[in-house]
């Protein structure tokens, strides 16, 4: 046995050079401090992403992306398929757990000032990331057809189209049409299945390069006394949080599993109280108590507007702010930072506080 251990072993490493990235791993050092907690947002994003892979894959044996067999094949695959409730409740809840990681990943990231050079590329393309997975949000919430994503859907493209010059066209672009169709669930479905993964996949490679060619950057100010091996004592206290999160994730599939909902009637009225998932519902509150008109222009428009400038800002931070870049705290881009964090809070809680605005 331990022959053939030993054959197995040097195959490997033959072809592999398996010591060589074990070497790298132990020669790597990351930085222990009071907020070395964060961290390990960046391996628990990688994870959930994992795990909707798996479990997508898994759901792709029994979809039927069409306008007739979309909802029936999620009421049959969460009735008939033995652990399909599990499955795509696990695929669900996991997405909205990732992008909220993602979320405090990137704001943890901003308040360590983990952007400031080298590693401005790093917080670029982590930005990319998160609209690709809120991509992967808005596409895959359509898919099993149902009242509340059909509508969602609606009222989420009907915002993209008031963007001036091309908010039309981007808008029949998206849908394959004027309205939501079944054209619209046949790009939404390999738009979520093989578009952004593809994209995702190079973009996180290029991510990950970054953060292991260049290391974790450490705080402003911060003494570091202690650094300890990427692998394999950081891999392993990374591991545990996985392992956490799974139990968590099972924990709130078995007591809350993910429902199917009433099957689209594009012929229906649009119900009271229909709204986004939670990570857009800043943006669609917003837009409903901005007012109509602001110095004569619409108010829709410029708070659109007012999006898009943002996030081409906040992607640009590592450019915008010099007093990181010389290693010196920056208290005004604090402020801002949390006054964005405030802002996202407070319009989050008052979609569900004023439901029917």
């Amino acid at each position: 046995m331990g022959r053939w251990k030993k054959a197995v072993g040097d195959y490997l490493e033959s072809r592999f050079k398996l010591s060589a990235a074990l070497d790298f791993g132990r020669k790597k050092k990351v930085p222990e401090h009071k907020h070395s907690f964060w961290y390990y947002f960046g391996g628990l994003c990688l994870f959930l992403f994992l795990l909707q892979v798996v479990t997508g894959i898994l759901l792709l044996l029994y979809y039927t992306p069409s306008v007739d067999g979309a909802h029936e094949s999620i009421v049959f695959l969460m009735s008939q398929v033995k652990f399909g409730w599990l499955i795509r409740s696990v695929h669900s809840w996991t997405a909205n757990i990732l992008i909220g990681a993602i979320f405090v990943h990137m704001f943890s990231a901003f308040f360590l000032r983990a952007y400031r050079p080298p590693r401005e590329l790093t917080w670029v393309s982590g930005f990319f990331l998160l609209l690709l997975f809120l991509a992967f949000g808005f596409s895959g919430y359509l898919l099993p057809w149902n009242e509340l994503s059909f509508f969602a859907t609606r009222v989420g493209t009907d915002i993209v189209g008031v963007i001036p010059l091309i908010g039309r066209a981007a808008k029949t672009f998206i849908l394959g049409g004027p309205e939501v169709s079944g054209a619209t669930l046949t790009r939404f479905f390999w738009l979520h299945v093989a578009v952004l993964p593809a994209i995702t996949l190079l973009i996180m490679g290029i991510h990950i390069l970054l953060v292991q060619t260049l290391g974790i950057s450490k705080p402003i100010g911060v003494r570091v006394s202690k650094e300890i091996s990427f692998f394999p004592n950081f891999i392993l206290k990374d591991a545990l949080g996985w392992l956490v999160v799974l139990g968590a994730i099972g924990t709130i599939c078995v007591f809350l599993p993910w429902g199917v909902g009433l099957k689209a009637d594009p012929f229906a009225p649009t119900p009271l109280g229909i709204k986004p998932e939670w990570y857009f519902t800043f943006m669609f509150t917003t837009l409903k108590i901005v007012p109509a008109h602001i110095f004569s222009l619409e108010g829709e428009v410029l708070a659109i507007l007012a999006f898009i400038l943002g996030a081409f800002l906040w992607m640009l931070i590592p450019f915008l702010d010099r007093r990181a870049a010389r290693e010196q705290k920056s208290p005004a881009i604090s402020i801002i930072g949390f006054l964005i964090v405030v802002y996202i809070a407070v319009m989050t809680s008052l979609t569900y506080l004023w439901p029917n605005r």
